[in-house]
């Protein structure tokens, strides 16, 4: 069976959804940003498929257009949607088609612009609003699933994280990121994209100024509920991005002198009550460890997406994880969460930070909307 192999891992840099610089940036833009550099050096017969994820935008296939602007006319386009997972579950699907030999190389990832997205906000009354259709009607304990409820608080409840804990994680996660970002750890993996705002290459969510002190003084998002402790603080961000990762055989990469980066050993998804939709990656982790025939202990580092604080304390303190191993970089609360994206996202992090390192293996980890998870496994050799 051939083996997946990454020989690519690159994104965009992390906007701030409506008031950054990506605001006026489409997804179509995104996508063709990070597929035309995923490509550059290919012939466009040795590309056999584009997937991306997207999960906010409506209209044509994005992986399409983005095929056929990045010059592979010849190229299909598939795109998929697993809510937060959507560009995880994209490699996925790349790893499996590889791996099952029916095709030898595939550009695959996720795209998000959640500041021009057609879905994420509607015109009433003269004014723009946030929304979302109800995604679970028949659910009267929770008609719209609120994530900041069923991601945030309830893991929070369930693993008796409080508001403390939660905000010292967030404040970390931005350290991490300003550290990443200050000693240059992302020059590898992003590429710099030409916006209506100038030339964009550096991650601008992360806040150099946060403190433990400011993030107390944030309102939680329902205070009409007991003890509620979400904020705006120690929850992911509204973001805009895109991230891709090249997938190929391994016979194909080694025969086309392209470089193996690292290989996709195994993945897994899960289902769990969407009430309990922030402790999917307990339950998604150990299941695709399993598979690669590994443990926790095997893992050198994880990246578990940060779409609220209290999800990825949760993961930590239920898997036994050691903290110094999770989130090196930065996640979601910091870095911020472009949805579609972000789980591509993490795995490009992880790849470079894994060969910065000199190799090791690799989970890359989220929840996802409506009661999933997803974890993908990646091993790195030594550059």
């Amino acid at each position: 069976m051939p083996e997946a192999v990454i020989v690519s891992a690159l994104r965009t840099p992390i906007g701030t959804a409506r008031k950054g610089t990506l605001r006026d940036t489409t997804a179509y833009d995104l996508a063709h940003h990070v597929v035309s550099e995923a490509a550059a050096d290919l012939d466009p017969s040795q590309v056999d498929d584009v997937i991306l994820g997207e999960g906010l935008y409506g209209g044509g296939v994005l992986a399409r257009h983005a095929a056929i602007t990045a010059g592979l006319a010849s190229v299909p386009g598939l795109a998929n949607n697993r809510h937060c997972a959507a560009g995880q579950a994209a490699v996925q699907s790349a790893a499996a088609s590889v791996r099952a030999g029916m095709d030898q190389l595939i550009i695959a990832g996720g795209v998000n612009s959640a500041s021009t997205s057609p879905r994420s906000r509607l015109h009433v009354d003269g004014a723009w609003v946030d929304w979302f259709p109800p995604t679970h009607p028949d659910r009267p304990d929770a008609p719209n699933m609120d994530m900041s409820i069923t991601v945030g608080w309830n893991a929070a409840v369930t693993a008796g994280i409080g508001r403390e804990e939660m905000d010292a994680w967030a404040l970390r996660s931005h350290r991490n990121a300003i550290a990443a970002i200050d000693e240059g750890r992302f020059k590898e993996e992003i590429v710099p994209i030409e916006t209506p705002h100038g030339l964009f290459g550096v991650d601008e969510h992360p806040r150099r100024d946060t403190s433990m002190e400011k993030l107390a003084a944030l309102q939680p998002l329902h205070p009409e509920i007991e003890g509620f402790s979400i904020t705006a603080g120690n929850a992911c961000g509204a973001n805009d991005g895109a991230a891709v990762l090249t997938i190929a055989s391994d016979r194909l990469g080694a025969r086309l002198g392209l470089p193996a980066l690292g290989r996709i050993a195994s993945w897994a998804s899960v289902g769990v009550d969407p009430a309990a939709t922030g402790l999917a990656p307990v339950e998604a982790i150990p299941k695709a460890l399993a598979r690669a025939q590994l443990s926790i202990s095997d893992v050198d580092l994880f990246e578990i997406n940060e779409a609220f604080a209290s999800m990825c304390v949760a993961t930590v303190n239920m898997l036994d994880l050691d903290p110094d191993r999770v989130n090196v970089n930065g996640s979601g609360c910091s870095l911020g969460h472009p949805v579609a994206a972000t789980g591509a996202r993490m795995l490009v992090t992880l790849v470079h930070e894994l060969r910065r390192r000199g190799g090791g293996v690799g989970v890359a980890a989220m929840c996802a909307g409506g009661g999933m998870g997803s974890a993908t496994v990646i091993e790195v050799a030594a550059p």
